[in-house]
């Protein structure tokens, strides 16, 4: 984003930094640490919060920061952001409410504990970025109803995937180009997947099992989608999307054959993604143009004839990017991707295996489910069960491999902030 590093630079010059706490302080979270210390000059990452200080701690040290403070009220991190000083603690909602923060990060990947993250972070004015599709396409747009009275900006990042897709969106959207799918690229999908077939690969990464499973298994590519879809205005043309597997390799550009063209030309377009084509982790935007002089200038600049033209970044650099988010959340109160209204598509919890009753569903990226993107219209109509609400809930009888779940088929804990946002954002957009 060109113009974010000369706004930076020109904070760096003041000596006025855009000062951001962070939550969480695990793989993502560490190289966001990095990144902001050693490479972003004019931001401050002045706190980090984790449930165990040695990997808050760890966070700084991986980023040549020796010297942190630990602090266990608001009152001292406000005196080590007033000292200079960075701060670590295990109480993330200190840094929700201290004073001397423009932004928080949030990078956990929970649901239920980062509502509260979030929800908190918003009541006391802070910019909110989100690592987290897994919130964001469960409760996202009511969040954002949220954010939007308290005059503070509600965002995804720039890197993950969703991000550069929307980047992309907007890019083809400015040129007159007419954005009918917003695509992602897969390496591998498979819904059996589970944290003991993915540990070999966690460990080798230095990633958590349960988020590669959530990789592996379709429920992340899922919450990506459904979340550029609640930007974009745009549906799943099917339940699960139609998710092509083309021979490993192939070029992205001949996506523009992939996908029923009615589908694409009709309503307000889609979202999907495709397995194997190549550059993988990269996405994709197909667009359309009416203006035969238009159409003539494409072809002319290779882009093919029509009626569908594709458009691609060949790369995200999750972490990389994050301080570019940061910075247009808090200098231009843009977001890199939000919800525009209410939810267009969800994410519903699927049995990954047989399920008996009394069972407690585990979390994404576990033995026992994984997520399908689906219409919010059909979800509701259904009562389908929210992925992002379906762990700690008990079943109340048996559950065939791959049926959804419905509300009816479980018991919902108690006192969870995040059923009653989800409760909330279904009211406030029941029209």
């Amino acid at each position: 984003m060109i113009i974010i590093d000369s706004a930076l630079k020109k904070r760096q010059a003041e000596n006025n930094p855009v000062r951001v706490a962070m939550v969480g302080a695990g793989f993502m979270g560490r190289g966001v640490a990095l990144q902001i210390i050693q490479s972003t000059p004019g931001m401050k990452l002045v706190a980090v919060s984790n449930r165990t200080l040695d990997q808050a701690r760890r966070a700084y040290k991986e980023a040549n920061v020796q010297d942190v403070a630990v602090v266990e009220t608001v009152a001292q991190l406000e005196d080590a952001i007033a000292q200079d000083r960075y701060a670590i603690t295990d109480d993330a909602f200190l840094l929700c409410e201290a004073q001397g923060i423009d932004a928080i990060i949030e990078v956990t990947g929970a649901v239920e504990f980062s509502a509260q993250v979030v929800f908190r972070a918003i009541q006391h004015g802070k910019h909110v970025i989100m690592m987290n599709a897994e919130l964001d396409g469960t409760v996202g747009p009511i969040l954002k109803v949220y954010a939007d009275k308290a005059g503070v900006v509600l965002t995804n990042v720039d890197g993950d995937q969703p991000g550069v897709i929307m980047n992309l969106y907007r890019f083809v959207k400015g040129i007159g180009v007419k954005p009918v799918l917003c695509g992602n690229i897969k390496g591998l999908h498979d819904p059996y997947r589970n944290p003991t077939t993915q540990e070999g690969f966690a460990k080798k990464w230095g990633q958590n099992p349960a988020m590669v499973t959530s990789f592996a298994d379709g429920t992340k590519i899922s919450y990506e989608q459904a979340i550029v879809a609640n930007a974009t205005g745009m549906r799943v043309a099917q339940r699960g999307m139609f998710g092509p597997t083309v021979e490993a390799g192939t070029p992205i550009t001949e996506a523009v054959n992939w996908y029923p063209l009615e589908e694409l030309l009709q309503g307000p377009g889609i979202v999907d993604y495709v397995v194997g084509a190549a550059p993988n982790p990269g996405v994709f935007v197909l667009g359309t143009h009416d203006h035969p002089q238009q159409k003539h200038y494409l072809n002319l600049y290779k882009l093919g004839e029509g009626p569908l033209y594709c458009f691609y970044t060949p790369y995200h650099l999750c972490h990389f990017e994050v301080p570019n988010t940061v910075a247009r959340a808090v200098l231009f109160s843009d977001a890199a991707i939000a919800p525009i209204a209410g939810p267009c598509v969800d994410v519903v919890a699927t049995a990954k295996i047989d399920l008996k009753a009394g069972q407690l569903i585990d979390g994404i990226g576990g033995y026992m489910t994984y997520g399908l993107a689906e219409n919010s219209q059909v979800v509701n109509q259904g009562r389908l069960l929210p992925m992002g609400l379906a762990e700690g809930c008990r079943l109340k009888h048996d559950v065939p491999k791959d049926q959804v779940l419905c509300m009816d088929d479980v018991t919902v804990p108690e006192g969870r902030l995040s059923d009653q946002l989800r409760a909330e954002q279904n009211a406030y957009f029941s029209n």
